[in-house]
């Protein structure tokens, strides 16, 4: 695929959750009901790239929300939001680089922060502090640390904060969970996660230089390493480089291992091992393009694998989720679940059950209802605290070449230094998180 295909690809499966959405949304102004002032939501977006677009168009296809400022470093990226407001809502909306003008904002109810992995924790916990709710891209946040220092937030401010994992949100995989925890595929030994993705590619090695003048690069950094910029260490491309994300394990993993825990429950794993590497790609991208991580769960055993520029997985899938019971096996992906009953015992008959529409709608709409109730959301914090935990660990492990002992209830790794500092994650200066544990 080239680069210009692989970006197409890439940014319409961002936006095509909310592209209905957003068509509904514009015509809701003329045809909806009318909402009171006294109900109004009013949401502030941090990081308006193609998720946080992709989000918003979500939220404003429900007629109470309004969104009066729209916040990025990059004035183009604010600039297309900030048109996206005003297409749907017929009022131009601020426009700002620096979040805490959003977070400081006394008429706002929440915000969505949709900015790179390493910005997730900060505008997370200081708007918790300042008596907002949020709803958050996943995974929650580039370390365990910075995850716990979120729900500590949360917990200390009563916050409502939503992970957007929508997949929780989704029938067709509620059906699925429903049936692995019935209990009719036996007993569950081995479950198995994998993405293999022939869109993603090399991006080259291209040489640094000086950001976009629209750019505020030094603020795009914030409390990551002071780098000279690199166009592919920048928007999409970030998810691709330590300093700010985890690659496919934690960008894939949390949406996959997600729906894993959800039908599986919510041990913690008692170890982790992993391998892999840059087999394939020939660039200045840092995370592996193949790895495989192995957790032993009191039970059962999860493998997680991925690797690019393959799009070949188990039984036709390039990506799904495979639950192995001694009664038959369960595969599920986007497109569906299929049961496959063990041919010797014949006790369960194979089937297969069709996918169902985006789950983004659904899961905006159960943050915004949370939001009044006060209830806590499909995919709680705490909750998604844990998800977002067990697939560090794979790279956790992955970085430190061993394997991982894991002590849940401190949240430390006990067997290895190496490893338990990569729990945790240093801030630049002046940048500090608050309820962040020192290690």
């Amino acid at each position: 695929m080239s680069e210009v295909s692989r970006r197409a690809f890439v940014a319409s499966a961002v936006a095509a959750g909310a592209m209905a959405a957003g068509a509904n949304a514009t015509a809701s102004v003329r045809t909806r009901r009318r909402v009171g002032p006294n109900d109004r939501i009013r949401i502030g977006l941090i990081g308006s790239g193609g998720m946080g677009r992709g989000d918003l168009q979500t939220f404003l296809a429900n007629p109470e929300v309004d969104c009066p400022i729209v916040c990025d470093v990059d004035d183009r990226q604010a600039a297309r939001a900030q048109a996206l407001v005003e297409d749907i809502r017929e009022t131009k909306p601020d426009m700002v680089r620096d979040f805490r003008r959003v977070i400081e904002r006394k008429d706002l109810d929440a915000v969505i922060v949709a900015t790179p992995d390493h910005w997730h924790a900060l505008p997370t916990v200081l708007a918790c502090q300042a008596g907002k709710d949020v709803y958050v891209e996943k995974p929650l946040a580039k370390s365990i640390a910075e995850g716990r220092a979120m729900l500590e937030a949360a917990r200390r401010h009563s916050r409502v904060v939503q992970m957007g994992t929508q997949w929780r949100s989704g029938r067709h995989y509620r059906e699925a969970v429903e049936f692995v925890r019935s209990g009719k595929l036996g007993k569950i030994r081995f479950v198995r996660c994998w993405a293999y993705h022939d869109w993603l590619g090399a991006i080259g090695n291209p040489p640094d230089g000086d950001p976009p003048p629209y750019v505020d690069y030094d603020m795009w950094l914030g409390p990551a390493p002071k780098r000279p910029f690199n166009p592919n260490r920048f928007h999409f491309q970030f998810r691709w480089f330590w300093d700010y994300a985890g690659g496919l394990m934690t960008d894939w993993g949390v949406h996959l291992i997600n729906i894993v825990l959800w039908a599986m429950g919510d041990d913690p794993p008692k170890s982790v091992t992993s391998s892999g590497g840059k087999y394939v790609l020939d660039d200045n991208s840092e995370t592996p393009d193949t790895q495989i991580a192995v957790y032993d769960f009191p039970g059962y055993a999860l493998i997680w694998e991925h690797q690019v520029q393959c799009g070949v997985g188990m039984n036709d899938r390039p990506w799904g989720i495979w639950f192995s019971g001694t009664e038959g096996t369960l595969i599920l992906n986007d497109a569906g679940w299929e049961i496959i009953g063990e041919p010797k015992k014949q006790t369960l008959a194979s089937s297969k059950h069709g996918g169902s529409p985006d789950a983004r709608p659904a899961h905006v709409r159960n943050f915004l209802d949370c939001m009044r109730t006060r209830q806590q959301p499909v995919e709680r914090l705490e909750y998604a605290h844990f998800v977002s935990t067990v697939a560090h660990l794979g790279n956790v492990a992955l970085r430190s070449n061993v394997k991982v002992i894991w002590d849940a209830r401190n949240e430390r790794v006990v067997n290895d230094r190496k490893a338990d500092r990569l729990v945790g994650v240093g801030y630049r200066k002046p940048w500090a998180l608050p309820y962040m544990r020192r290690r």
